[in-house]
């Protein structure tokens, strides 16, 4: 009878935590990518030179996860605020991020 106890609580922590396990944890990427607003112009523009804010950004959500910024990059709200997946997906290396995941597939994009 312990056993089964035990066995239920265990499902049910894993159940919690499924339902917070996306690509950016607990917060979906649609709204991780409300941070990329600082990378507006970078974005839409291969030959504009990404801000430290914009850098500072990709940065952090990077270090995540690469699933992580290559949802918010892909996302609904990046696409809708203008954000061009094929300009976007160059600003790690526009940043010169040297942890960046070089040769990551981000869906029919692959990070330089």
């Amino acid at each position: 009878m312990r056993g089964l106890l035990v066995l239920a609580l265990l499902l049910a922590a894993v159940a919690c935590l499924a339902e917070g396990a996306g690509e950016c944890g607990a917060t979906p990427p649609d709204r991780m990518a409300l941070r990329l607003a600082p990378c507006a112009s970078a974005a839409q523009n291969p030959s504009s030179a990404p801000s430290s804010g914009c850098c500072n950004a990709v940065h952090t959500i990077g270090k995540q996860s690469p699933q992580c910024l290559c949802a918010v990059m892909l996302s609904n709200t990046a696409k809708s605020s203008g954000i061009k997946p094929e300009v976007a997906i160059t600003i790690p290396k526009r940043c010169n991020l040297a942890d960046r995941p070089v040769g990551y597939k981000c869906g029919a994009y692959t990070l330089p």
